[in-house]
């Protein structure tokens, strides 16, 4: 079987460029996976945990919004925002998950909270949590 090259590009840099067998990405539609041979897309990357596999290593990272494009055995995801395990603090991670369950407990009629945000603040924040936690 064929490789992949797949790239993670943020605003600030770039957290992976290098071939791979699988990759797993969160998309606006569900989660997806591609493999060598896969058809092109486009899809839009939401909240959540990106896996690759090369060799007998599986690495993570947790990405926010964007969009990711497959074409002729190339990934290209870009993000936001995106964190190796490693890079992530989990007590940082774990204030943001609390300060958004505490904007969501509010009363859903007040003018002080966007909870749009603070849901979007929640998932980032689950997600960081976990990805974290898998580098443990």
């Amino acid at each position: 079987m064929g490789k992949l090259f797949l790239e993670v590009v943020t605003p600030e840099r770039v957290l992976a460029s290098q071939e791979v067998d699988m990759v797993i990405a969160p998309g606006a539609e569900g989660e997806f996976g591609i493999l060598p041979g896969h058809i092109n897309f486009l899809s839009g990357i939401i909240p959540g945990e990106l896996r690759y596999d090369y060799g007998n290593k599986r690495e993570f990272m947790s990405v926010t919004y964007g969009f990711a494009e497959v074409s002729e055995d190339r990934v290209s995801i870009l993000v936001d925002s995106a964190e190796k395990p490693i890079d992530i603090d989990l007590e940082r991670a774990q204030s943001a998950l609390d300060r958004a369950k505490e904007r969501l407990a509010k009363d859903r009629d007040s003018k002080d909270v966007d909870f749009l945000r603070a849901e979007a603040a929640l998932k980032r924040a689950i997600t960081r949590i976990k990805v974290a936690k898998k580098s443990q």
